[in-house]
This record gives structure tokens, C-alpha cells and sequence, in this order.
């Protein structure tokens, strides 16, 4: 609930409502219909040279919103776990990389008699 005071007595209350008409279709093929909107309030105290009052303006989008529920395939399964596999097998080999020459780099340094 909200209340609005006005303490000037010549205050304008805006209010826009936007609505779009939405359509979902779930995977059971029973369509639902409802509404979005979306409201915008403006409140303008001790307005000069217009009228008090509240005012709605109210806008109904021509345009429709869909929303169509789809199950993934096999494939796609498929793919995003092999992508996971590629990138930990890819991760794996650059630190493997990073750590075998730290290692020949730390064994080389002990050769020379230099030692952290």
C-alpha cells in the first residue's frame, strides 16, 4: 500500500503503468495468458500553473511476449559435459607445464650450487 501526503496542497501525483501481454506455452502444451507491467510514479510538489491532482497514464504495449518452454537434447548434454572434460584436461596440462619447469628450473639452479 502506498500512501502519498501532500503538505502544500497543490501537488500533481503521476503514475504510468506499462502492461505487455505475455503468452507462455510449458512442454505440457496448456497456454497460459497473463500480463506484465511495470510502474513509474512521480511526485511533483506544490506544482505552479497546473492542475493538482493524480494522474494515471496507462500504456498497453501492441506487441505480445512469448515464452516457450523446450528440454534440452541428448546432444547438448553431451556436448556441455565433454566441454567440461576438455577444459579440466586443459587446466590439468598448463599447471602440470608450469610445475615440471619450476621443477628443472630449481633442480638446474641446485647443479650450479645455487640454492634458495
Amino acid at each position: 500500500m502506498l500512501i502519498c501526503i501532500s503538505l502544500l496542497g497543490r501537488s500533481v501525483f503521476q503514475y504510468f503503468v506499462k502492461i505487455v501481454s505475455t503468452k507462455l506455452l510449458p512442454i505440457t502444451g496448456i497456454p497460459t495468458f497473463t500480463n506484465q507491467y511495470s510502474v513509474t510514479q512521480n511526485d511533483v510538489e506544490g506544482a505552479k500553473g497546473g492542475l493538482p491532482g493524480v494522474f494515471f497514464m496507462l500504456e498497453i504495449s501492441p506487441m505480445q511476449i512469448s515464452y516457450k518452454e523446450t528440454r534440452k537434447s541428448f546432444s547438448s548434454l553431451l556436448t556441455g559435459v565433454l566441454a567440461i572434460i576438455g577444459g579440466v584436461y586443459t587446466v590439468a596440462g598448463l599447471i602440470d607445464r608450469v610445475v615440471y619447469r619450476a621443477e628443472k628450473a630449481y633442480k638446474k639452479k641446485v647443479e650450479m650450487g645455487k640454492t634458495l
